[in-house]
């Protein structure tokens, strides 16, 4: 496997060799829920995007919205584009850890798609929350667990509510 360092490169004008650059491949734009990533291009199933880079913070901040757990305990704070990634609960996309030398690189986080990406759909991640911190989900997938929480913690939540009762409450933090 090749580092995801190294930057793809492609046909630019006159037939010259570019690097493509995350800019290239993604763009930020408006959903029903706020702002999310959609791929400028087609994107292959197994395609390392980049790395979500930002600031590793040893605590997390007043509004952790965007902020992501790593290994090493601490949390990232994503910089744009990737930290508008939204949740579905039927990703196209998955984040990994990189190993170097059969280490793993703690506070470095990596996007990858897992199928193919149409033009203009949408980059999605399951966030897999802990039950804890579970909120309802709005995905509108077919496989819609109906909370934003790690598929293994599902059956710590009530069943979601119907349409028609309101969202449901979440567990207590105690």
């Amino acid at each position: 496997m090749t580092s995801p360092q190294d930057t793809p490169l492609v046909r630019g004008g006159r037939g010259r060799l570019r690097a493509e650059t995350l800019r290239d491949l993604v763009q930020v734009a408006d959903t029903p829920l706020g702002r999310g990533v959609f791929a400028r291009r087609k994107l292959v199933a197994g395609r390392v995007l980049g790395e979500i880079v930002g600031d590793v913070l040893a605590v997390e901040p007043d509004d952790p919205s965007y902020c992501m757990e790593l290994p090493s305990g601490r949390v990232l704070e994503p910089a744009a584009p990737l930290r508008f990634l939204n949740h579905s609960c039927e990703p196209n996309c998955e984040l990994f850890y990189w190993e170097e030398e059969g280490a793993l690189q703690e506070d470095r986080l990596w996007l990858q798609t897992i199928r193919t990406i149409k033009p203009g759909e949408e980059l999605l991640i399951d966030y897999s929350w802990p039950a804890t911190a579970a909120i309802p989900c709005r995905c509108g997938t077919a496989a819609c667990r109906g909370w934003i929480v790690d598929p293994e913690e599902l059956h710590l939540l009530p069943p979601p509510a119907s349409a028609g009762d309101g969202p449901p409450s979440p567990p207590s933090r105690s």
